[in-house]
């Protein structure tokens, strides 16, 4: 049964999706779970796809959920993006399922984006290039970038601090460059027709996702992976005003809960009347439900 959005009161566009329901906990993700889960002050248990789908039904929640695929950068075996589709086929009353691909993987990863896409029903795409320790604009991604492109797709691209390896020696190995919003911009440029969604406030580069969202009109930002509470003063001023149609709900459960931010965001100066499309319809239509 399709996604009914009069049925439902947001959209969540980022959930990870972080083990799988058939294979033991990957030991090298264990070990930034852990550095994660006391940064985020979040519960260490990592929830699976069929208990996650569950949460937001009973929260009446639609959602994106999607894999990391970061094996070659962090050495960690990814959850099957397969599995990810196979699960929100069963659930696609409130699942949209988004897949992950290392950009390492070049042409081959093509192929796997073509499958995904034409026989098992991936409606989007994930890319990390902190934990994936590749700029957004690397050359051998645009294989993966072209599939994405030619069926118009939006494609989430994290920005800013990563709370991967937060607390780590060495941050964990992981590269915060990777994470400059405007490293992306080469992207939208050259792949215009592939909707890019740059995910969290991007501090603390917040002012260039801004700039490129007011920019683009390919380049939308998600509000996930801090509370509310936290957001920078301008992403709320850009909110209210120019950029109300391309801010879209985002948690970054299971570290942060939707419940929570929807708290937090009661109280930080969101104007009443932006608030339907942040929640829902900017997202219905950037992912093509509207």
């Amino acid at each position: 049964m399709p996604i009914d959005l009069n049925k439902i009161r947001a959209i969540d566009v980022h959930v990870h999706a972080e083990i799988s329901c058939h294979d033991p906990e990957d030991p090298v993700m264990g070990k930034f779970f852990d550095a994660a889960s006391a940064y985020f002050k979040a519960p260490r248990e990592r929830p699976k796809m069929p208990e996650i789908c569950e949460l937001y039904r009973e929260a009446n929640i639609a959602f994106c959920m999607f894999t990391v695929d970061c094996e070659s950068g962090m050495g960690a075996k990814r959850v099957s993006n397969y599995e990810v589709a196979e699960v929100a086929a069963k659930n696609d009353d409130v699942c949209i399922p988004f897949a992950s691909i290392d950009p390492h993987k070049g042409k081959y990863g093509a192929r796997e984006a073509i499958d995904l896409i034409e026989n098992h029903g991936v409606k989007g795409f994930k890319f990390h290039g902190i934990a994936q320790n590749a700029h957004p604009a690397d050359k051998m991604g645009y294989p993966i970038y072209e599939v994405i492109n030619e069926y118009k797709l939006p494609a989430i691209f994290h920005t800013g601090h990563s709370g991967m390896g937060t607390g780590m020696r060495g941050g964990g190995g992981m590269r915060l460059k990777y994470g400059q919003p405007i490293l992306v911009d080469d992207v939208a440029v050259d792949f215009p027709d592939m909707k890019i969604i740059l995910a969290h406030p991007s501090w603390p580069w917040v002012d260039e996702s801004l700039s490129m969202a007011l920019h683009k009109t390919n380049v939308f930002i998600d509000l996930s992976g801090w509370s509310p509470k936290y957001f920078p003063k301008q992403v709320i001023q850009y909110a209210n005003t120019q950029l109300k149609h391309k801010m879209l709900f985002g948690t970054d459960f299971p570290l942060i809960h939707p419940d929570k931010w929807m708290a937090a965001a009661k109280d930080v100066g969101f104007k009443e009347e932006v608030m339907p499309g942040i929640m829902k319809d900017n997202a219905a239509k950037v992912l093509g439900l509207a």
